[in-house]
């Protein structure tokens, strides 16, 4: 049996790089990351191998000598567009000079690093200017380039600096482009760009809800979503009043004889429910349109706040980064730290599982922490 490349990882996140790595048929047998969360989801989907810590913190006699690849999506919240206040003096820009420091004492034969388009424009060009010269002066062919996920088969365009160095003086394998617009004039090989409708579509008009379930036979886990978009795009055409419709179906509930534990059980929620019968503490919530249609079919209430309830209607859309409407006929746009997109259907952002689609996630990968752990998992996978 051919013996399979070794890897090491630095700012592992959740794993998606190493598992991209993993299904390539490479080994991981290191890796590491300070996000509390996300190192447990990458424990219970991938291995024991990470360790969680502060790698400023961690000594290279910590960390194995025998492998052959280093990968560092080093952070890269300095760096961002979005941030922007982004300088030199974050102190986060230079944790890339740990893939240094693990570079120079543990000579992998190639080392790949991985950051945000921003990085480009800083300072105009002497940021990425500066950390090649680094990379070379450690020996090694550095070269990086600018990849856009979409041209590769993910239904995302999400833009991404790549740095590849190695140390065998041979040149460094950049992926070759194998997706594209359906009309590009230039390349007839190209496959057509994978849409955020063909991968997640299934998913549109299925209910989000805090427990894995069934789906004809197929178990979808992490089909949660935030619902802030109300005040933007789809909101309630009248006002209502919290405490009343709680009053209104807190009777409904108990002459069903349902009680709130069975309501979440049946819906596939956590807690859910028990805030439609709370308005203690300003800390109760209304339910949404179709949640409100299916609590009635259980509770079998009359039609008193029928109209004032589910009657939405367009609000003003205003642009800003957060407030973006998915692609559904081309590939989606980078999901942000600044929250998932708003759905086509403009009632609920993105799911956590359909974030995970559209970033290549195995159906079958779970995610662990609260809802917006979860989603930043994935961003810096």
């Amino acid at each position: 049996m051919k013996e399979k490349y070794k890897v090491a990882s630095l700012f592992s996140g959740c794993g998606g790089l190493d598992l991209g790595f993993i299904q390539s048929g490479f080994e991981i047998i290191w890796a590491n990351d300070f996000f509390k969360e996300a190192v447990q989801t990458y424990k219970n989907n991938i291995g024991e191998h990470i360790v969680y810590g502060d790698i400023t913190k961690i000594s290279s006699s910590e960390i194995p000598n025998n492998f052959d690849i280093l990968l560092g999506g080093f952070p890269c919240q300095g760096f961002s567009v979005a941030n922007t206040k982004r300088s030199m003096d974050d102190e986060r820009n230079f944790l890339y000079k740990e893939l240094l420091r693990l570079i120079k004492d543990k000579q992998p034969k190639f080392f790949i690093g991985e950051n945000v388009k921003g990085l480009l424009s800083m300072q105009k060009g002497k940021v990425i200017e500066m950390i090649i010269n680094d990379f070379k002066s450690l020996g090694y062919n550095v070269e990086y380039r600018l990849l856009k996920a979409s041209d590769y088969g993910v239904p995302q365009n999400r833009e991404r600096i790549v740095i590849i160095g190695n140390r065998l003086g041979i040149r460094n394998p950049f992926p070759k482009i194998t997706h594209g617009l359906v009309n590009n004039l230039f390349d007839d090989n190209l496959k057509p760009y994978i849409t955020v409708k063909g991968v997640v579509g299934y998913l549109s008009k299925v209910r989000t809800r805090d427990i894995s379930f069934d789906l004809d036979g197929k178990i979808i886990h992490n089909h949660i979503a935030r619902t802030n978009v109300a005040d933007k795009f789809w909101g309630r055409k009248h006002n209502v009043n919290q405490h009343e419709i709680c009053d209104y179906l807190k009777f409904w509930r108990n002459k069903s004889g349902w009680s709130t534990k069975k309501i979440d059980k049946h819906f596939g929620y956590l807690h859910t429910a028990g805030h439609w019968f709370r308005k203690d503490n300003n800390s109760g919530s209304i339910p949404n349109p179709s949640d409100w249609w299916e609590l009635k079919s259980i509770l079998g209430f009359d039609n008193l706040y029928d109209k004032a309830v589910t009657e939405l209607e367009l609000k003003e859309i205003k642009f800003e980064q957060s407030l973006r409407i998915n692609n559904w006929e081309l590939p989606s746009d980078t999901i942000t730290a600044t929250g998932p997109e708003i759905h086509p259907n403009r009632e609920r952002r993105m799911s956590v599982r359909e974030c995970a689609i559209i970033q290549t996630f195995p159906d079958d990968f779970i995610f662990y922490g609260s809802m917006g752990n979860m989603y930043n998992e994935k961003l810096i996978a």
